[in-house]
């Protein structure tokens, strides 16, 4: 099968293993309370069953995404999709927490490494840029479908058989994947461990990344000014200091700094780690207040949430690839950032009494720029990445996506909890109060999209747009 030829296939083993990893990032929500009644989870340890997947995911997406250009990205590919599928049936199995959140954490480090390379094959698969804008565009239509179909497969998976078959679904998913890789991902021989082997950088920055994911997601337990978060967040920003003083200095650096100079990668995932904190407010807040303040059920709150996802996986999969062709991938950017500012700016007016079809329905419907917004940055972020740095370049732009998420998570839950509790001990109801932490919530989400927005003014250009000295060699197939 030649490389063309097999292209479309390849397309679709990168997102089936990617709608793979995101599934399994929301599926899980749903069936821990069943996981808790089974196993015997404490209150505080049930965290753990997500937490445990979150830490080495996000930690190792750097330097996996690096390793696979020394190494190969199609191998990296492979490894990771095997040691994630055998992870998954280790999970399905698991008769007490402990291993239930050791196999979470094989999971997390086999996401890890297929997610961390997934973007560099596919800019190499697709040079020309009108099909790159394509794939990119299919890819990220897996991200938004395997969001919403999570939370839904995983409730009829419990409910029907159990909790553990959460886990065994990705055993035929990850087989076919594998098989089918081997057969269409293109080789590559990487440029040797010799060409980056600095295990200080790789100690220093998996280490920092971990450690500062784990500060993040226990913040709500600790708070933002308690010894542990301080202390720990200390000791992260040291490492990761570290580490880029070493690349600065390193014969061999594991990642270049070169990668930095491009205003368009840089941008990017500035650009990117500010909207997708801010889009947790629509992923989880949204779908908390109207299970808490309007009463809505699990299956309610998911079909009134289905237009969004609808939207944003429509313009992603049929409009984003010929809009980022015609006006730019910075203009569609812009665009996509306006209309989420646009839903951002609806949900600080929400009500206590709300109706859906005034009150939450036009937010659904201009959640649709998400569906810009993340094909948008992909394409710029991955638009220098060079042959030799396509994994480099995947793997930061993962790894900002999760830092994004993990932010999100930590500062907007945070200070809704605070306004909710100051609201509740003025004598507000506790609807009221809810509603006036959820707004609180929203108007921070809508001032990180306005400094994102800022960053895509500022910042960056369209691809081919860009000035000579931020423009380095083009991506090029092996």
């Amino acid at each position: 099968m030649s490389p063309i030829s097999s292209r479309p296939l390849a397309l679709i083993v990168l997102s089936a293993a990617s709608l793979m990893t995101i599934l399994d990032g929301s599926i899980v929500t749903v069936a821990m309370p069943a996981i808790q009644h089974d196993l015997g989870f404490t209150a505080a340890g049930l965290s753990w069953t997500v937490n445990a997947y979150l830490i080495p995911f996000g930690g190792l997406l750097l330097l996996a995404g690096r390793l696979g250009d020394l190494i190969g990205r199609k191998s990296m590919f492979l490894t990771g999709n095997v040691v994630f599928a055998a992870a998954s049936l280790l999970a399905g199995l698991a008769t007490t927490p402990a291993l239930l959140i050791a196999a979470r954490f094989l999971q997390g480090a086999g996401s890890a490494l297929a997610s961390a390379v997934v973007l560099g094959i596919l800019v190499t698969l697709y040079t020309e840029p009108r099909e790159r804008a394509k794939a990119i565009g299919v890819f990220s239509f897996t991200g938004a479908a395997g969001a919403s179909i999570g939370q839904v497969l995983g409730g009829v998976l419990t409910d029907a058989l159990s909790w553990h078959w959460i886990f065994f679904i990705n055993l035929p998913i990850g087989l076919v994947t594998v098989a089918l890789a081997v057969r269409v991902l293109p080789a590559d021989r990487g440029a040797g461990l010799a060409a980056g082997a600095d295990a200080l950088g790789a100690a220093l920055v998996t280490g920092g990344l971990m450690l500062g994911i784990y500060t993040v997601v226990k913040i709500e337990e600790y708070g933002w000014a308690a010894g542990h978060t301080l202390g720990l967040g200390a000791l992260s920003l040291a490492l990761l200091a570290g580490f880029f003083a070493r690349q600065a200095t390193a014969r061999t650096p594991l990642m270049p700094l070169r990668v930095f100079r491009s205003r368009n990668v840089s941008g990017a995932n500035l650009a990117q780690m500010l909207s997708l904190s801010a889009m947790f407010a629509f992923q989880i807040l949204v779908a908390l207040y109207m299970q808490k303040v309007l009463g809505y059920g699990a299956l309610e709150t998911g079909l009134a949430m289905l237009p969004a996802a609808v939207a944003i996986g429509g313009i992603s999969l049929f409009a984003s690839a010929r809009l980022n062709n015609r006006f730019g991938a910075r203009a569609v950017l812009v665009a996509g950032l306006v209309l989420l500012l646009a839903a951002m700016g609806w949900l600080t007016r929400v009500p206590v009494q709300a109706s859906y079809v005034t009150d939450l329905l036009p937010v659904m419907l201009l959640i649709a720029g998400g569906g810009l917004v993340l094909p948008a940055l992909a394409t710029l972020g991955m638009s220098a990445a060079r042959a030799d740095d396509a994994g480099l370049a995947s793997g930061l732009f993962n790894t900002t996506q999760q830092i994004g998420m993990a932010l999100g998570v930590a500062v907007l839950s945070t200070m809704a909890a605070s306004r909710t509790g100051e609201l509740l001990g003025r004598g507000a109801t506790q609807a009221a109060a809810l509603t006036g932490g959820y707004r609180l919530a929203f108007a921070i989400a809508a001032g990180l999209l306005l400094a994102a927005l800022v960053v895509a003014l500022a910042v960056l250009r369209s691809p081919g747009r860009q000035a000579a000295p931020d423009s380095p060699a083009p991506v090029i197939t092996h």
